[in-house]
């Protein structure tokens, strides 16, 4: 864990977390790693399905290390009245709550934004779907891959004319996380200097993803260009794509006008970085196959470590392949305490992703592994009043874990 004397950013916010998976736990983690306190609400038995997801060590996901650091656990049986008058109450003293059911689930359970205003004026409510609250499409399943798809990303993740592939992480999920977390920001905010009153924010998994796509809707409007898939190119800027070594691949990106003549000068092809047609984007563009030939016909007789230092010579942005490994082993990752040492509550250490962003006044911290599930149940409804007499019934009644 690590330890710090510095102010927590969000110190005193209390967070609410009935999500699962990936989108809503995730924008619980990061306002987790700045102080907020963050009570995951879990189902009893198996809990949150990503304490099972890919790789398991000790029975957990090594995964759920990292989603569900700095939480609170407590398992309640939400099918149950009980259990749903408990989460009222937790809700009643919160700052925020995160969930990412399909639209009608809080409604189901007598928790509508409408219900749970009254309960709590200042609440804010951060609701993450696949298609969001409102339109035709609200009722129907989404996860982060089939936004990925409709908000235009996954056409665009292929060799031309081949499959279009995943990015490789929920991406989707992720996006749609971080666009929550933002939203939080700006309605507490708003709260703290608007009198107080919470709001509902509602994030699309599709419209975060599309919120990312940059120019593809404007060019489509001006020009009617479809964009397409282009591999590791970028389409209409020049150079800018991967290349051949002996060793592996290597990323370079020479599309400034100074840069480019840098590059070809480096890779000894003088010619290019003096033809005037070069000088600018557009006419590299028009002869981007010749560029990236001349630009490949170069890295192809050298290791990625040579391209490197000799890119790093020429001062042209230029960037390895890296895998799992790289990123454990490099020094830069380890300098800016991106690579942490998380035990787990079984006594596992294991190396987790540190902490982004980077404050300077406020970092964020890890204060806590991932819980158990149910871990903090006992503690979480003492502190909402309830009597030990009264917490051992629940759970002789199955409704806490």
């Amino acid at each position: 864990m690590q330890e710090t004397t510095t102010p927590a950013a969000l110190a005193g916010v209390r967070v609410i977390e009935m999500g699962q998976l990936i989108a809503g736990p995730f924008c619980g983690k990061t306002l987790g790693e700045f102080g907020a306190e963050v009570i995951k609400i879990e189902a009893v038995g198996a809990g949150d399905p990503l304490r099972n997801w890919r790789l398991i060590k000790n029975g957990t996901s090594v995964w759920w290390q990292v989603q569900s650091r700095n939480k609170k656990s407590v398992a309640l049986d939400l099918r149950q009245a009980e259990a749903q008058d408990i989460v009222r109450r937790l809700i009643a003293e919160a700052d925020v709550l995160i969930e990412n059911f399909r639209p009608g689930t809080l409604e189901g359970w007598g928790m509508s934004p409408e219900e749970l205003h009254a309960l709590n004026p200042g609440l804010v409510i951060l609701r993450i779907s696949g298609y969001g609250q409102t339109g035709p499409y609200r009722d129907l399943p989404g996860f982060g891959v089939i936004g990925e798809a409709m908000g235009g990303l996954r056409h665009l993740t292929a060799e031309p004319g081949r499959v279009p592939v995943r990015v490789g992480v929920s991406i989707g999920d992720t996006l749609a996380a971080l666009h929550g977390a933002i939203g939080v920001m700006m309605a507490l905010y708003h709260r703290k200097v608007n009198g107080g009153a919470g709001q509902v924010i509602d994030v699309a998994l599709h419209e975060a993803v599309f919120n990312c796509m940059e120019s593809l809707i404007p060019e489509y409007s001006a020009f009617g260009v479809v964009r397409e898939a282009a591999g590791s190119a970028l389409p209409g800027i020049a150079p800018s794509n991967a290349y051949p070594c002996q060793d592996g691949w290597v990323l370079v990106a020479g599309n400034g006008d100074s840069i480019f003549k840098r590059l070809m000068a480096a890779v000894g092809r003088q010619d290019l970085a003096d033809d005037p047609q070069l000088a600018d984007n557009a006419g590299r563009v028009a002869r981007v196959a010749e560029i990236d030939a001349a630009i490949g016909a170069w890295t192809a007789t050298l290791t990625v470590a040579q391209v490197m230092e000799r890119l790093a010579a020429a001062r042209v942005p230029a960037g390895k392949v890296y895998t799992a490994r790289d990123i454990a082993e490099d020094p830069h990752y380890q300098a800016r305490d991106m690579l942490l040492t998380q035990q787990t509550r079984d006594g596992d250490e294991v190396t987790v992703p540190g902490i982004c962003p980077k404050l300077s006044a406020t970092p964020g911290t890890i204060r806590s592994s991932a819980p158990r599930l149910g871990d903090d149940t006992d503690a979480v409804l003492a502190e909402a009043g309830l009597t030990q007499e009264q917490i051992a019934l629940l759970r002789g009644k199955g409704v806490i874990q």
